[in-house]
């Protein structure tokens, strides 16, 4: 006498790291970190515990891999727009105003919760490593405007970089609590009148 297995036919889905990375990423934007469980994880990758801790160590080592991607590919491009020579307030406007289009609450979206910067959001959490690793992003960006700033003016890169740094975060705290892109738009080129008038004091 034979029974049937009551395993599907045909080989298992493969487990793809790179797209369960993205899939972790948008329920950690959305939701926040501390809001994430490893079961929510592990439903939302469909894969069970133990794979999971295979595959990324931890819920904070997953986070972390995720900032990187984050950062790499939808993170504001301070590279491109902190270019030696340019003009301080010019270029400080710009990263500030590309930062409220990247951060705004944007009901059209895929996913309209995933709004404000999920590294300056990350470096407020619970879990101290996932915590350490935000905050090293975030001071690495501080640290990349300090030194833009100290090239032309020295006297005011650090208070300029710890405004600017300020005024992000800000962004990031009102496009979670749902302020769309205009409103957005409107404090950071109030803030470039600041900027401005930091750089004449």
């Amino acid at each position: 006498m034979t029974t049937k297995s009551s395993r599907p036919r045909g080989r298992p889905r493969r487990f793809d790291p790179d797209q369960a990375v993205a899939t972790a990423q948008r329920l950690f934007h959305a939701r926040g970190y501390d809001a994430v469980s490893v079961a929510d994880l592990t439903e939302a990758l469909g894969i069970n515990p133990p794979s999971f801790y295979a595959a990324f160590g931890s819920k904070a080592g997953l986070y972390a891999r995720i900032l990187g991607r984050y950062t790499a590919a939808e993170g504001v491009p301070l590279a491109e727009i902190l270019r030696p020579g340019r003009p301080v307030a010019e270029a400080l406007t710009e990263m500030l105003e590309e930062a409220a289009r990247r951060y705004a609450a944007n009901p059209a979206a895929a996913d309209p919760a995933a709004a404000g910067c999920l590294t300056i959001e990350g470096a407020r959490c619970n879990d101290p490593e996932a915590r350490k690793a935000a905050r090293a992003l975030t001071a690495a960006a501080e640290d990349t405007i300090r030194r833009f700033v100290a090239a032309t003016h020295p006297e005011a890169a650090g208070r300029l970089a710890d405004y600017v740094v300020t005024i992000m975060t800000g962004l990031s705290t009102m496009a979670r609590e749902g302020h769309g892109l205009d409103r957005l738009l409107a404090t950071a080129r109030l803030a470039s009148l600041a900027l401005a008038h930091g750089l004449r004091a």
